[in-house]
Order: structure tokens, then sequence, then C-alpha cells
């Protein structure tokens, strides 16, 4: 199994970036799927997840009516569209996959992990 995220990247306040993670050897189709991050010198945190079926979403209050996360399983690919960012959404931001339902990002625990991809907000 294998999660790679990619489309980090530098970008200035107020800027917007979307990520994409693409999944081989697993169907996405069969999974919840999320998005975390985590920033240096603090904790990981969820960010979004989408449930399997049918495309129920959550997000974290810090990234609620900013971010938005979606999927193409006939790509086999998650997306983080992000917008309005801000210096505090610096962080490596990793995309996971589970067969649990993700009530909340901070509360969701997959098995399926990806490589991260850097987003840094600066002037």
């Amino acid at each position: 199994v294998q999660l790679q995220a990619s489309g980090g990247g530098l970008v200035q306040p107020g800027g917007s970036l979307k990520l994409s993670c693409v999944a081989s050897g697993i169907s996405l189709d069969y999974y919840t799927l999320g998005w975390f991050r985590q920033a240096p010198g603090k904790e990981r945190e969820g960010v979004a997840c989408i449930s399997m079926s049918d495309d129920i979403t959550n997000y974290a209050d810090a990234v609620k009516g900013r971010f938005t996360i979606s999927r193409d399983n006939a790509k086999n690919t998650l997306y983080l569209e992000m917008h309005g960012l801000a210096p505090e959404d610096t962080a490596t931001y990793y995309c996971a996959a589970g067969s649990t339902w993700c009530a909340q990002p901070d509360n969701w625990y997959p098995l399926n992990w990806g490589r991260g991809t850097q987003v840094t907000v600066s002037s």
C-alpha cells in the first residue's frame, strides 16, 4: 500500500494550494480518507476526512470554511483544496486511509499513511 501526497509548496498568506494523494496497491473506494498535518515542534493534528461511500466530510475547526476535502475514486486520488492560507497552516501534510468512520479528524486513527508534502505559508 502506498499513498503519495504532492502539491505542497511556498505560498503567500491568503493564497491557495491544492494537495493530491495518489494511492497504489489499494482501491480508495473502500476506505475512509483523510488529511493530517504536523508543524515543527507540534503534535500531529487531523485536518479533514471524507467517508467511504457517501462522501460525508468533517473538518477541524481551524480549517472549516477554508479547506475542502474531496475524492476521485476513478483516479484513486484524494484532494485537499486550501484557500485563505495563513502562516499557522505551515506544516507537513499527510494523507491517510482507514476502514473506520471518521466523525472528527483528530479522533480518527487510520492504518495507512502516505509520505507528507510540505506546505509553507510565508511572505
